[in-house]
């Protein structure tokens, strides 16, 4: 069975997130584990702690059986490489199981820009959850160069090799966003409310969090 990976910050989890994580878990028919990094190497400070993150995360998954969670990169030391993850997944999984990386459209372009990027698809597929509008072609060099013969259209390819295959996951334009949840938070514009599920939105007002801008 594929394994479905969908790392990120998730500061906070919000409706756009979950959206994804649905929609791939029903494309593919597997669940879909949502893993927090512990220390994101391509952004500044987060607002909230890695464990209130995961916290966050769980609450927001909770009764959902397509969504699970994963601390693992909570317990490790160093910044949270996904590299490093999927080395970890792949030992334990084996290296004929099917393994994909689910990611937005704009991680997906700033990929030349992780560490140790192109030993990705050598570890896993990539599922590119983009807008039904989005260009996908228009990539950096280096990414088009690695990109080049791996689209598919097709989500039982991933199922059926272990790695190296590219699936666009259409989705549909959400509004949310981490930083303006956060911003709107700051700022005490109640909207935020409605961005994330209820169980999150109770949290962050008994943590006092994003209180600062």
């Amino acid at each position: 069975m594929l394994t479905l990976w969908y790392g990120g910050t998730f500061d906070p989890v919000h409706a756009g997130h979950l959206a994804i994580a649905r929609a791939a878990a029903d494309a593919f028919g597997v669940p879909v584990t949502m893993a927090p990094a512990a220390d994101p190497p391509h952004r500044d400070a987060t607002g909230a702690s890695a464990d209130q993150r995961a916290r966050m995360l769980e609450l927001a998954t909770a009764g959902d059986p397509r969504l699970r969670v994963d601390r693992r990169e909570l317990h490790r030391d160093g910044p949270s490489w996904t590299v490093d993850t999927l080395l970890e997944l792949r030992t334990e999984l084996g290296g004929k199981a099917p393994l994909a990386l689910l990611v937005g459209a704009d991680s997906f372009r700033s990929l030349p820009t992780w560490h140790r990027w192109r030993e990705l698809l050598q570890l896993a597929h990539l599922v590119v959850a983009a807008r039904a509008d989005e260009d996908l072609a228009d990539l950096p060099e280096a990414l088009a160069s690695e990109a080049a013969g791996r689209w598919t259209d097709d989500p039982a390819r991933l199922a059926a090799t272990p790695a190296g295959a590219i699936h666009a996951l259409r989705q549909p334009l959400r509004p949310e966003s981490a930083t303006a949840v956060r911003q709107a938070i700051a700022a005490g514009d109640p909207a935020w409310r409605g961005q994330v599920p209820a169980a999150v939105a109770a949290y962050i007002e008994a943590e006092g969090l994003y209180r600062q801008p």
